[in-house]
């Protein structure tokens, strides 16, 4: 079985449109899966519009560290599936029932213990400049994996809930990296796919707010801090809504 775990805090401008895409009634009888909703404390109105497409909501306890890493950690463990996907809240699935068919069938029949995929910004909002970066990290971080490190973005992480659970999930100290991190230990215990021919949309929210340069820049700090002390560079990370 095949659970989607979104963590969410204050999503309610972009929630509605996964979440249309996932609880389409065809889909869902197709593939029996579930979606679990694993809120950070939101307070606008990210419950209410979760409760309206009937998914299984989970609500972090205020003692936990509260940040993206707790947030996928916390829905994981309420997962019944074997094959775990996190993908954020404001991310679009191309060809979804292309894209789950393959995550349950052939990643599900195989010995790969993760999958990921490229990431671009949503079509209507595309520009040149998003391709052009967009088109250099994904070749990137595909060449990365080729290299056997382990690189996903966590717009949409796949793994199998055994290797997940053996590796204590993500590391909730780090406020940045977490999903670089995941995938650098996941890469140690067996093959990561990263597909070109699937891809998710994301939000440009972040990108907009603070330009390609100082998002591209953060990222190698972080990572490089990661790989040196097992620490990210950035104290915390900031919603951009």
């Amino acid at each position: 079985m095949l659970s989607i775990i979104i963590p969410t805090l204050n999503e309610e401008k972009l929630l509605p449109g996964i979440l249309n895409q996932l609880c389409s009634l065809d889909l869902r009888q197709k593939f029996q899966y579930e979606i679990i909703i694993s809120d950070g404390g939101s307070t606008d109105n990210t419950i209410k519009i979760a409760e309206s497409y009937k998914v299984r909501i989970v609500n972090e306890p205020k003692s936990l560290t509260k940040n993206i890493a707790s947030g996928r950690n916390f829905g994981a463990k309420h997962a019944h599936g074997d094959i775990l996907m996190f993908i954020n809240a404001d991310i679009l699935i191309d060809k979804p029932e292309n894209f789950l068919t393959y995550v349950i069938k052939d990643f599900g029949s195989s010995k790969n213990v993760a999958l990921t995929c490229f990431v671009e910004i949503f079509p209507d909002e595309n520009t040149i400049g998003d391709r052009v970066f967009h088109s250099f990290y994904n070749n990137y971080f595909f060449l990365i994996n080729k290299f056997g490190l382990g690189m996903g973005r966590g717009e949409c992480q796949v793994i199998r809930k055994q290797v997940f659970e053996q590796l204590g999930g993500y590391k909730e100290y780090l406020a940045a990296g977490e999903d670089f991190d995941l995938f650098k230990r996941a890469a140690k215990n067996g093959k990561i796919l990263f597909l070109r021919k699937f891809k998710v949309f994301e939000s440009p929210r972040r990108y907009r707010k603070y330009g390609y340069f100082k998002v591209a820049y953060s990222w190698s700090l972080n990572a490089f801090s990661i790989l040196r002390s097992d620490k990210s560079n950035s104290d915390t990370w900031e919603q951009v809504r």
